[in-house]
């Protein structure tokens, strides 16, 4: 019950408190760079790419462990194709990165 209620009250939270961090101020306008909110989006974009990667990269890992230790016979072909796996989930996380730098300019 108390994990029903901390959901609530943080929905609650984002729900309602969005309307005044996004309110803007007489005569300000948002540069087309993002802004003030460039660096929060760089933040928000890197983090949520390495999370992913790392999710990504553990059970990529794990499943080819779990493979290899089955059947030892196929580490030689299992092991090449990991790698190779876990080079392209990184990737995306440099690509994240790169589109990071281009938002803060």
């Amino acid at each position: 019950m108390t994990t029903v209620r901390l959901m609530g009250w943080m929905s609650a939270c984002l729900l309602f408190g969005t309307s005044f961090a996004m309110a803007n101020e007489a005569g300000g306008a948002v540069a087309a760079t993002g802004g003030s909110w460039g660096p929060l989006a760089a933040a928000i974009a890197i983090s949520v790419a390495a999370f992913g990667g790392a999710l990504g990269q553990g059970k990529a890992a794990a499943a080819g462990l779990e493979g290899i230790a089955r059947n030892p016979s196929v580490f030689g072909k299992l092991i090449a194709a990991m790698i190779v796996g876990l080079a392209l989930i990184e990737s995306l996380v440099i690509y994240a990165l790169l589109i990071a730098f281009k938002i803060l300019g």
